[in-house]
């Protein structure tokens, strides 16, 4: 998993409630289990007409939000089925962050397992960002995780909070399958050690 330390990028404002994992990315597109290619398909019903064309007045169809890094979203994103393609396709489009008044639990959590960093912050800092990201060129903001701020257009700090142990797991880019290998080690120990006192296991 790619660590997550300091981001600047292109702000993108979307600030739909209620915008579930249906309209992230859509059931039919959920037959792969590779994280990759889904980015094209994010928010399709939002971005395309029936016909596949693009629908120009959709926030990501417009420059300079095509290349969106941070995503500012409304109340209960992520909202409806627990599906993991969710978060890989916003990272497959290039989003690592989304910052909104409050995420559903398992997106909010599945986040986090696949390098994107979830922000809940008040509505009133919300507004105050997608004032800052439809600003257009000038919409790039900084979050820096290890001081836990993010920093305005104007250099002015928001601070966010983070749970310590997912902080140290993004800054050290540790998804739960780095966390075991971490331990590689003492595994590998552990398991000489059981070969030699239990033979016969």
């Amino acid at each position: 998993m790619q660590p997550f330390t300091t981001l600047t990028g292109i702000a993108a404002p979307l600030p739909l409630p209620n915008i579930d994992t249906d309209k992230i990315i859509p059931a039919r597109f959920l037959k792969t289990i590779r994280r990759t290619g889904l980015g094209k398909n994010l928010f399709d019903a939002l971005r395309y007409n029936p016909d596949g064309s693009e629908r120009p007045d959709f926030i990501l169809n417009r420059e300079p939000y095509r290349r969106a890094e941070i995503l500012i979203a409304g109340p209960n994103f992520g909202c409806g089925s627990s599906r993991e393609h969710a978060p890989w396709a916003l990272l497959d489009f290039g989003i690592r962050c989304v910052i909104a008044p409050d995420f559903a639990d398992i997106f909010f959590n599945n986040c986090f397992k696949n390098g994107i960093l979830p922000i809940k912050l008040p509505q009133e800092l919300c507004d105050v960002l997608v004032a800052d990201a439809s600003l257009g060129a000038n919409a790039r903001l900084t979050v820096d995780l290890e001081r836990q701020v993010i920093v305005r257009p104007n250099g002015e700090e928001i601070r966010f909070e983070v749970d310590p142990f997912r902080r140290h797991c993004l800054l050290n880019g540790l998804d739960d399958i780095g966390q075991t290998l971490a331990h590689a080690a003492a595994i590998d120990a552990f398991e000489a050690r059981r070969r030699m006192e239990q033979p016969w296991l």
